[in-house]
């Protein structure tokens, strides 16, 4: 919890170069276009910082350009600073895209290349709707983008194109050679592939702390996982990492790489603060699911798409931090219309008596969340607190 910004007080300045230092030292703040009390990268912020406000970060991606959006293992804001690294990314996204959205995505989209890139030099910024009007469109979904769209979206992932904002949660893209830096742009000041898979590796144990090779591997989803392997053992040999055997929550032994000063580094940490938080379900503590399982127990799946009457909690659902512990997870719903946020349920995690001290911290806590999703006030929908786990702590 270290290593995500956990165990620190949530307090602090939330705005310009402290925020920008928050992210830089998560590596990237993850997007998501649920909203049902905030989006997903304002949740991932707001936890640490209660201070923070949207704006704040939309200053910091939209008019200072310290953060550029693409995709980790999923879409996300990264900070500027890694930008040169992203041009593997960028490589790699060109050669398997194209191949694989031939199949799924709708025929022609390669065609649409230079008509849509004439289109942005010729009018500014665009957004999906703005292209390709006359293209017959398919039934709406995501996966049904029209040759435009994704020929949008492929001049994006490949680096042609940057996302400069979004209108809503829309994305408006502009030529890259207008929007990022000539120097960040240059190919002769390009990373080669074995410098960049250094850097993504290194990056991501200094995030992680502790991880197997394939847990670095997928934190920028960069490297491959022969690539990731290859270099654990090289740096293992040269003494830069070395094996640790991680316990983890049902007393098995995880073989993970870490620095050889993570034990002392581990005796420095003081107690974690005993505030109950609210997470997003992407916070980058949670993320990787199968890590979270392993180390605390926490089984996390989204339901969004699993149908209403077959679903174990519900719809989007929050997981709740106390100190370093994830003791719960709740249903909770932003009604703008009658300015209230509704919580439908509570599911304590096996083991977590809920106290009647639990029960003040969770309230102050969405007090709290109540005013950053600019609602006055907190309703408990009868039968909130769910009893389905012994309860013995």
């Amino acid at each position: 919890m270290d290593r995500h910004a956990l165990v620190e007080p949530p307090s602090g300045n939330a705005r310009g170069a402290d925020l920008l230092d928050l992210i830089r030292r998560l590596g990237f703040v993850q997007l998501d276009s649920i909203n049902t009390v905030a989006r997903a990268h304002d949740m991932i912020l707001y936890s640490r910082r209660p201070a923070y406000r949207g704006r704040n970060l939309k200053r910091l991606y939209e008019t200072d350009r310290a953060l550029f959006e693409h995709w980790t293992h999923d879409a996300a804001m990264i900070p500027m600073a890694f930008y040169r690294h992203w041009h593997l990314r960028f490589r790699r996204d060109a050669e398997t895209l194209k191949a694989r959205w031939r199949n799924w995505r709708r025929d022609g989209f390669e065609a649409r290349f230079d008509a849509v890139l004439a289109h942005v030099r010729d009018h500014g910024p665009v957004s999906s709707s703005e292209v390709g009007t006359d293209e017959k469109k398919g039934s709406g979904g995501w996966w049904d983008w029209h040759p435009s769209k994704t020929a949008l979206e492929y001049l994006w992932r490949s680096g042609a194109l940057t996302v400069i904002g979004r209108d809503g949660f829309q994305k408006r893209y502009d030529l890259t050679e207008r929007v990022i830096e000539t120097g960040l742009q240059a190919r002769n000041v390009h990373p080669d592939p074995a410098a960049t898979i250094d850097w993504c590796c290194n990056a991501a144990l200094d995030r992680l702390g502790f991880a197997t090779s394939g847990e670095l591997a997928a934190f920028w989803a960069t490297a491959t996982a022969r690539e990731t392997r290859d270099w654990c053992m090289s740096q293992q040999a040269a003494g830069r990492i070395v094996p640790i055997d991680v316990v983890c929550f049902d007393g098995q032994l995880r073989r993970c790489f870490a620095r050889p000063d993570v034990f002392a580094q581990a005796e420095k940490q003081g107690p974690p603060p005993g505030r109950i938080r609210v997470l997003s379900p992407f916070d980058p503590a949670l993320r990787d699911r199968a890590r979270a399982q392993r180390l605390f127990g926490f089984h996390y799946r989204i339901e969004v798409f699993v149908p209403a009457a077959k679903r174990t909690y519900g719809y989007y659902v929050f997981p709740l931090l106390e100190g370093d512990r994830l003791i719960g997870r709740i249903d909770m719903k932003a009604q703008r219309g009658e300015n209230r946020l509704l919580v439908s349920a509570v599911w304590p995690e096996q083991g977590v008596r809920w106290s009647q001290g639990r029960v003040r911290r969770l309230e102050s806590e969405l007090d709290r969340v109540a005013r950053f999703a600019g609602l006055t006030q907190v309703d408990f929908r009868d039968g909130w607190l769910r009893d389905t786990s012994p309860s013995t702590a």
